[in-house]
């Protein structure tokens, strides 16, 4: 059956696949290919680690990734993750090593080879977007300033700009479609800059939302889904910006002045930031999306 239906084989049994997942696999051959050694991989990983599948979940947040809860052979809850060939999510396994539940969930078992993750289950599991935007902020903050911390050569995560010139040579490609080629361009200049400027490096979560965010035991909250990259602190406050658009867009300067205030990081930096990602972030329709609507109100608004 084809991957669009979201179902393939596993062991006799109907495997669901979400239907995000199954999409993004559509767009390149290697992801193909991981997505058809799934069911084997899954079939593999039970009897190595003694589980017991559940349904994955599938909801929008469910992208780049198969995730479903387990049960371990004492029992006890689990999550296991499969993440599809993504060059954002490559050291997820190591950032959990690194963060070693400290603020994000914990790594109970990991295949480098497979990016297979046997992760702590947050219960009850609520995300963070249950909560008023202002007390999202809160929380957030507080999460990265732990997670910020700069690891100790040698150390397999990548700059940061290595990110930002995959972001660039993708957007570069697609510049025919480009809606406003001036808002681009400056976009561009800006995620070229600001790596090579940055006062401070740490390690940073990069995609650390209120959609990555669960309410937990062992803590109140807990991180999950970090994309490690070393680089400037400013630079993880936009991710929970940009997933407030309506907020950010209709009062930028106010918006991004108390979320740097609460991280204590330069706001200049993170309006910069902020801008270049809605300015010129990969995308897939550039005619009337709601990220170039932010790039000019930013613009607008006298921060760049």
């Amino acid at each position: 059956m084809s991957v669009f239906g979201c179902i393939r084989h596993h062991g006799g049994r109907a495997l669901k696949v979400p239907t995000q997942l199954a999409a993004n696999c559509g767009n390149t051959p290697e992801c193909m290919d991981w997505l058809n050694r799934l069911p084997a991989t899954l079939r593999e990983l039970e009897c190595r680690w003694s589980l017991s599948l559940g349904a994955p979940f599938d909801c929008d947040e469910v992208s780049c990734a198969w995730v479903a809860p387990v049960a371990r052979r004492d029992g006890t809850a689990a999550v296991l993750k499969l993440g599809m060939p993504h060059m954002e999510g490559a050291h997820e396994i190591q950032g959990l090593r690194f963060w070693n539940g400290d603020p994000t969930v914990r790594l109970l078992e990991a295949d480098d080879d497979l990016n297979a993750m046997l992760l702590e289950q947050c219960v009850p599991g609520t995300a963070l977007r249950a909560l008023p935007e202002p007390e999202q902020d809160i929380v957030i903050a507080g999460l990265l300033k732990r997670l910020w911390r700069s690891p100790s050569p040698p150390h397999p995560f990548r700059p940061l700009s290595a990110m930002t010139a995959y972001w660039r040579d993708e957007t570069l490609s697609r510049a025919e479609r480009w809606s406003d080629p001036g808002l681009v361009l400056e976009g561009l200049r800006m995620l070229e800059e600001l790596p090579r400027t940055a006062p401070t490096e740490v390690l940073l979560a990069t995609d650390l939302h209120a959609g990555n965010v669960l309410r937990a035991q062992r803590e109140p909250w807990l991180a999950i889904d970090p994309k490690p990259f070393v680089g400037d602190p400013a630079y993880d406050a936009t991710q929970h910006m940009l997933n407030c658009p309506e907020r950010l867009r209709s009062d930028p300067c106010t918006t991004i002045c108390r979320f740097a205030d609460l991280l204590g990081v330069d706001p200049e930096r993170v309006r910069l930031w902020t801008f270049a990602r809605a300015a010129a972030e990969p995308r897939d329709s550039w005619k009337g999306d709601r990220l170039t609507a932010l790039a000019r109100a930013i613009a607008h608004s006298g921060v760049v």
